[in-house]
């Protein structure tokens, strides 16, 4: 791909579901022009995760965006430097050297996200990446949406906007597309006439992760399996979509502490890991009433795409209505890539000044850029 507007870029994504970073190469414009690289998922270790959800805890003292209480100014310098080590394996195994890189994006882990307050905190010192890789490192892409009087969140759309655009023709003519992400909170971008509709919808995989490993000491439910052989439980999905959260009309965002795992006792480990995947799934399909018209094509990205039971839920539930879900995978694209490809693509927006948000996607007052550069 060829145009002074062009850049290598990679993405680095770390989301709420706590479980490691996502490596992603994109070659784009910022625009429409894209060509997908290859892309390494590298776990976190389960003492770090356990760190991160501590951290999570002390976060909520936080008060300012600059505040980093307790260890977190600690914890923040090790996540940077576990995100260049991260592309520098990267970069190793697809071997790709380093000076052909333009740009990174660096989205860091975010602990608080509060847009009551206009606060949201990603621990994630984009200079000292920078650095560290001798790169231009894009990061704190959040904040400036958060002073237009934007959620900050979520910040995809743009890069679903793109995807949409580039779907493959036997999809992209059943008309309006809904990208959805589900991770540890699930998220949904509509891309029809105008500008996308955008909004976090629910729990994605954080509420059946943290329910799993409480009851029986396993990070997730692996392959669906213990829920596989649950049973919904009515009163309990009730409860959680009676939220005032999910009927809250957009643009809404949410933290991870927003939903709690149920309590001991709600029920058996596999009928509520069971009702939390049909939470998750309805949750997401009732976001329908937020958009212009009607989808016709689900396309379902992030971790919670590889739960059987949230995907039969998913699908079940939008052939009522007469629309088709489908994995990334089947429109060309790699599920789990797509949040570190977007961070890719927002890096070079932002260095391009273009807007990375737009009212109907997180409330700012008008179409907003943000991020900051940061020079080696």
């Amino acid at each position: 791909m060829t145009g002074s507007n062009v850049k290598r870029a990679i993405g680095l994504m770390s989301g709420t579901s706590m479980d490691g970073i996502d490596v992603a190469l994109l070659e784009t414009d910022g625009e429409r022009a894209l060509v997908h690289g290859p892309s390494l998922g590298i776990a976190y270790d389960d003492a770090f995760r356990t760190r991160l959800a501590s951290a999570m805890e002390t976060a909520k003292s936080i008060g300012s965006r600059a505040e980093r209480p307790g260890d977190l100014a600690a914890l923040e310098a090790e996540i940077t430097d576990r995100h260049a080590e991260a592309i520098r394996a990267f970069l190793s195994r697809f071997s790709i050297g380093k000076n052909s890189i333009d740009l990174v994006g660096f989205h860091g882990q975010t602990v608080l996200h509060r847009p009551e307050r206009g606060l949201t905190v990603q621990l994630g010192d984009g200079k000292r990446l920078a650095d560290a890789l001798g790169v231009p490192v894009v990061h704190d892409m959040r904040a400036a949406d958060m002073a237009a009087g934007g959620e900050g969140a979520p910040l995809a759309p743009a890069y679903h906007v793109a995807l949409a655009a580039n779907l493959k023709e036997e999809l992209a003519a059943s008309g309006p597309v809904v990208f959805v992400n589900i991770g540890g909170i699930s998220n949904v971008t509509y891309v029809g006439a105008g500008d996308p509709i955008a909004c976090d919808t629910g729990p994605g995989n954080n509420l059946l992760d943290q329910w799993v490993l409480r009851e029986t000491g396993r990070s997730f439910d692996d392959g669906g399996r213990i829920a596989a052989s649950g049973k919904i439980i009515d009163g309990l999905a009730k409860s959680y979509l009676a939220s005032p959260f999910i009927s809250r009309p957009a643009p809404k965002s949410l933290d991870r502490a927003d939903f709690q795992p149920p309590a001991a006792g709600s029920g058996t480990t596999a009928d509520v890991a069971r009702t939390l995947c049909s939470v998750t799934a309805r949750s997401i399909l009732m976001a329908r009433s937020l958009f212009p018209e009607e989808p016709k094509l689900w396309v379902i990205c992030g971790g919670g795409r590889h739960h059987p039971l949230i995907m039969a839920d998913l699908t079940e539930g939008a052939a009522v209505f007469g629309a088709r879900v489908v994995p990334a995978e089947a429109s060309g694209l790699s599920g789990d890539a797509i949040e570190a490809e977007a961070w890719a693509y927002l890096a070079v927006r932002s260095a391009r000044g273009l807007p990375l948000t737009w009212p109907t996607t997180t409330g700012c007052r008008a179409p907003t850029s943000g991020g900051v550069l940061n020079r080696p």
